[in-house]
C-alpha cells in the first residue's frame, strides 16, 4: 500500500522532529524542523541562529572556490607591488616578501607571513576542492569527515585579509616619497579574500551531510 503525499509529508516532518539539536549559545535542546527555502531556525530561548537553508549553497560555494583558486594562483605568480624610487625599479611577490624578511634576519616573521598568506590558504582551498568537487560529480571523497574537521581547525589561521591590510597601509606610506603601483597579485589577493568570504557564506555543513546521506542512500 502506497502512502499518500500528505501522509508522506507528515512522516518526513515527524522524522525530522525526532532529531534534537542543542543551541551553541544556551544549550537548549530543540527539535530539528524542515525549513522553507532560505529560512533560518532560531533558538526559542536566546534567539541565536541554529541552522539555515541555503538553496544551491554547495554549488555556489564550489563556484566561489574555483574562482578563488584561480586568483590565488595569480597572486603567487605575479608581482605584488611595483616600486619606483629615484629611478630604482623594484618588484616583489608574496614569496618575495617573505624571503626579503628572512634576508633581514626576521626569520620568525617571514615564516609567519609565508604560512598565513600562502601555505594555509593553499591547504584550505585544496581541501575544500577535495570535498566539494567529488560531491558535485556524485561521489563521496574518502576521509571526508577527517578532511572537514581539518579545514575547520585550520581556517582561523588563514590571515589573508590581515596581510592585505598591512600591504595597503605600506603602499599609502610609500606613496609619499616613491611611485608605487599595485600589481596583479595585490588585486588578486583582494579577490581571493572576497571569494573566500562568499564561499564561507554559501557553504552550509547541513547541505554537505545531506548530500552525503543522499549518495549513500542511492
Amino acid at each position: 500500500m502506497q502512502a499518500s503525499p500528505a501522509a508522506a509529508s507528515a512522516d518526513a516532518a515527524a522524522g525530522s522532529a525526532s532529531v534534537l539539536i542543542a543551541c551553541r549559545e544556551c544549550d537548549l535542546l530543540q527539535h530539528d524542523v524542515v525549513l522553507p527555502a532560505s529560512g533560518v531556525a532560531q533558538c526559542r530561548r536566546c534567539r541565536a541562529q541554529l541552522y539555515r537553508d541555503t538553496p544551491g549553497g554547495l554549488d555556489r560555494a564550489l563556484a566561489c572556490l574555483i574562482g578563488g583558486i584561480i586568483l590565488f594562483l595569480l597572486a603567487n605568480g605575479f608581482p605584488l607591488i611595483d616600486l619606483d624610487l629615484k629611478g630604482s625599479h623594484t618588484t616583489t611577490s608574496l614569496i618575495g616578501a617573505a624571503l626579503a624578511l628572512a634576508g633581514q634576519d626576521m626569520l620568525a616573521l617571514a615564516t609567519l607571513v609565508a604560512t598565513t598568506t600562502v601555505l594555509i590558504p593553499a591547504i584550505e582551498l585544496s581541501a575544500m576542492l577535495y570535498l566539494l568537487l567529488p560531491l558535485r560529480l556524485g561521489r563521496k571523497p574518502p576521509g571526508l569527515v577527517d578532511v572537514f574537521r581539518f579545514v575547520q581547525t585550520l581556517r582561523p589561521w588563514g590571515m589573508v585579509e590581515v596581510f592585505l591590510l598591512g600591504v595597503m597601509v605600506s603602499v599609502v606610506k610609500l606613496a609619499a616619497f616613491a611611485d608605487v603601483q599595485a600589481g596583479v597579485a595585490l588585486w588578486s589577493i583582494a579577490g581571493v579574500m572576497v571569494l573566500m568570504s562568499a564561499m564561507a557564506q554559501a557553504f552550509n555543513p547541513r547541505d554537505l551531510w545531506a548530500r552525503i546521506d543522499a549518495l549513500e542512500a542511492a
